[in-house]
């Protein structure tokens, strides 16, 4: 192996590992950045006033509501009785292997710690986030609805809110700091979803920019 072959690997192998530091680096930082949104967020989840209260589904076991989602639902449920909101909407479909929507277990949950059927309105559509917040915009929009408090875990507001944002709705976050899921795993998981969306938007964003030119 002539010496210029030697020279021509190492400055190879210096470019691939500088590549990698900045990639290492843009990936924290961007982590950081998700971070810090999901903790912004949260510090402006203060309950207020609005025309209906969004409680995001989540985990049905059987026919009831997992652990996790009753918590959502006690905070749903703190908040109607409190004046917040007169009325509840719950949203979430059929999970795969599932007998009753999210949605049916939320609604059967609240009626029977107290809140009239004709208070809650069901939205058993969804099958993620972002259709959670487009399904209840529809819902709100046939119950001439302006503004909603959107009510789920606190590492889950940030991603929420920013899809209600591009969604145009007019919304409040509330979140609940959870007793039974591990926090930190979770906020982990929702750094990854909340780059798969800014991402999956970026590129929408550049391909309609594309289209038009």
């Amino acid at each position: 192996m002539t010496y210029t072959h030697k020279r021509s690997k190492k400055s190879m192998l210096r470019r691939f590992l500088v590549c990698l530091a900045l990639m290492l680096a843009i990936c924290v930082s961007w982590s950081g950045y998700c971070w810090y949104q999901i903790e912004q967020t949260l510090q402006k989840a203060v309950p207020t006033h609005a025309d209906v209260g969004i409680v995001l589904g989540a985990a049905v076991w059987g026919e009831k509501p997992s652990p996790s989602l009753q918590e959502r639902l006690n905070e749903a449920l703190s908040l109607y009785q409190d004046g917040y909101v007169p009325y509840l909407l719950v949203s979430g479909g059929l999970g795969e292997g599932k007998k009753v929507t999210e949605a049916a277990a939320m609604r059967n949950y609240l009626i029977e710690h107290g809140v009239p059927a004709e208070k809650i309105l069901l939205e058993s559509q969804s099958t993620s986030t972002y259709e959670n917040l487009l399904y209840s915009q529809q819902v709100m929009e046939a119950h001439n609805m302006r503004d909603a408090l959107i009510i789920s875990h606190d590492y889950h507001l940030a991603r929420a809110v920013v899809m209600a944002d591009s969604l145009g709705m007019s919304v409040s976050p509330v979140g609940i700091e959870s007793k039974v899921l591990f926090g930190p795993y979770h906020r982990s998981r929702e750094v990854l979803a909340l780059t798969h969306w800014e991402f999956s938007r970026f590129l929408l964003h550049s391909l309609h920019a594309v289209i038009l030119a």
